[in-house]
């Protein structure tokens, strides 16, 4: 073979190299869109569950217009996007601050937060996907954490 066959032999490695780590890296970013996805339409379904229990009164094991005894069913706390938590305040920063074990909101805050944290990682590449959701009687919005 000539010296040119041999460096356009090097140029197709090279560029079928290029390409495979280009694939590669829009499939684990679209792994982590994906994922961000799921968990915020989890938290859509459970923020939902949350105003539905705030509105119910207590005759029928509702709040009575409180999130006063809110929990998650065990059913609610894990899927294959990831694990929820409630809690009464916004995660201050990404880590897995998700609580997923079964505990009920006490007193009567004005707003719950709802957090997910997914099974990818996320922005930050060393902490999975997390999101978290505002809940109010009438309302929710949901954010990234990571």
């Amino acid at each position: 073979m000539g010296q040119q066959q041999l460096l356009l032999i090097v140029l197709g490695v090279i560029i079928v190299g290029i390409a495979i780590a280009v694939g590669i890296s829009m499939f684990k970013s679209n792994a982590q869109s994906s994922n961000r996805d799921q968990v915020i339409n989890d938290l859509n379904n459970l923020a939902a569950k949350a105003q539905q229990y705030y509105r119910k009164p207590t005759s029928m094991a509702g709040g009575g217009q409180s999130f006063n005894g809110f929990a998650l069913s065990p059913s609610d706390l894990g899927n294959a996007n990831g694990g929820y938590g409630v809690r009464t305040g916004w995660p201050t920063s990404a880590g897995g601050s998700a609580d997923t074990t079964q505990q009920a909101i006490t007193g009567s805050p004005v707003a719950i937060y709802i957090v997910g944290i997914g099974t990818e990682k996320g922005n930050n590449t060393s902490l999975p996907v997390e999101a978290c959701i505002k809940v109010t009687a009438d309302a929710d919005s949901a954010g990234v954490v990571n």
